[in-house]
């Protein structure tokens, strides 16, 4: 099946074309400025056609797959898109307000271009509704949780479903007997808690901006300290700012991107090596508490952009994990490669694990399987 798998954000809608038999990637890219350059998502899917017609080489189309950030509790699997589905992804845009709007326009631009092409949404937080509820609820009212949908959510869903199976595998242990604290590490970042395949606690909360530092998110904080600043003429949108955009990385180094603050760092900066301290400790932190939450991991494994890349920071979390009896490999951790690799060392209590993640691939496999299986149903009748 030939799946287009859509990233759609508010302004900009990245694409890759999938074969799914041989997992072959036919095309990629991004069309960026939307709402200055190119008007809208309906514009951008008409820039996007002409780029498949030359790249695809007449080939269609079978299924389009979008990466949808919030689900809420109603959604716990990818689901065939119809109106009334579309419908509660916009509903639920006051827990995603920068992501479901657009994942909203993006799939009707599509179904308006094409609107014979099926549509299948995959939710970052479906993965994650496997939490326990002592896992995912917080100590508020239960009326906040009843009127308002808080509890905690967790995010990069589709990185974890993606990379866990593909670790235990290389590890020869059978996926849904898998204990592992897998770390997913970009420019957004989170943890997760995975006890016999499944999530059973996550870092990301109620938004994605409960945790871990992250590249301008300040990740955990006494709540108090939003309360003061209300007091000291901070409003809504302001705090907003700051804690999304202003902080992180960006508050501690005064640079968000992982590679400048590493070479600042090596250079002598003494606020860079603060904000990669402060980030590992933060990371080092939740790993010995999930290795507790499911009852010892055997691994610890990092994915994504600074996870499969940094290897000085990957040094920094395990060098703090000495008294779990974690030891890493310095040869092997600095080797890079697109492939699943052991870093830590033979006699290393607990494996540690680079495993590329592919939430594209994932995304266009989900689809397919949505997609066969609607066709499987209607056929039967």
């Amino acid at each position: 099946m030939l799946v287009l798998v859509i990233n759609s954000g508010s302004s900009s809608l990245k694409y890759q074309v999938r074969e799914t038999d041989s997992q072959d990637l036919l095309a990629k890219g991004i069309i960026d400025r939307i709402g200055e350059v190119v008007p809208d998502h309906a514009a951008a899917l008409e820039e996007l056609s002409g780029r498949l017609r030359e790249e695809l080489d007449g080939r269609t189309i079978d299924a389009v797959g979008h990466r949808v950030v919030h689900g809420g509790e109603r959604f716990s699997e990818p689901v065939l898109i119809n109106n009334e589905i579309v419908r509660s992804i916009e509903r639920l845009s006051p827990l995603a307000p920068l992501h479901n709007p657009a994942s909203a326009m993006g799939i009707r631009a599509v179904h308006a271009k094409w609107p014979k092409i099926p549509q299948v949404a995959v939710f970052d937080t479906a993965f994650h509704r496997t939490l326990p509820e002592h896992a995912w609820r917080y100590a508020l009212p239960d009326s906040l949780y009843r009127r308002h949908g808080i509890r905690r959510y967790g995010f990069h869903g589709t990185s974890y479903a993606y990379v866990a199976p593909v670790a235990a595998r290389f590890l020869g242990i059978d996926p849904e007997e898998f204990n592992a604290v897998i770390a997913h590490l970009g420019n957004g970042a989170s943890v997760a808690a995975i006890q016999g395949g499944k999530s059973i606690d996550t870092s990301m909360g109620f938004t994605p901006l409960e945790g871990l530092v992250m590249g301008t998110r300040s990740g955990d904080v006494d709540p108090s300290i939003l309360i003061f600043l209300a007091r000291q003429g901070y409003d809504a949108d302001t705090l907003d700012d700051l804690l999304n955009r202003e902080s992180g990385l960006r508050a501690l180094a005064g640079e968000s991107d992982m590679r400048a603050i590493e070479e600042a760092a090596v250079n002598g900066s003494e606020q860079a090596r603060l904000a990669l301290a402060v980030a590992a400790y933060r990371l080092a932190k939740y790993i010995g508490a999930y290795h507790v939450a499911v009852g010892g991991a055997q691994a610890v494994v990092f994915t994504a952009g600074i996870g499969e890349n940094s290897w000085e920071f990957r040094r920094q979390v395990v060098d703090q994990l000495g008294p779990l009896g974690i030891r890493l490999d310095a040869d092997a951790n600095a080797v890079r490669g697109k492939q699943v690799r052991r870093i830590s060392s033979a006699d290393s209590a607990i494996d540690v694990l680079v495993a590329p993640t592919d939430e594209e691939e994932a995304i266009a496999e989900a689809t397919a399987a949505v997609v066969a299986r609607a066709a499987d149903s209607a056929a039967s009748f």
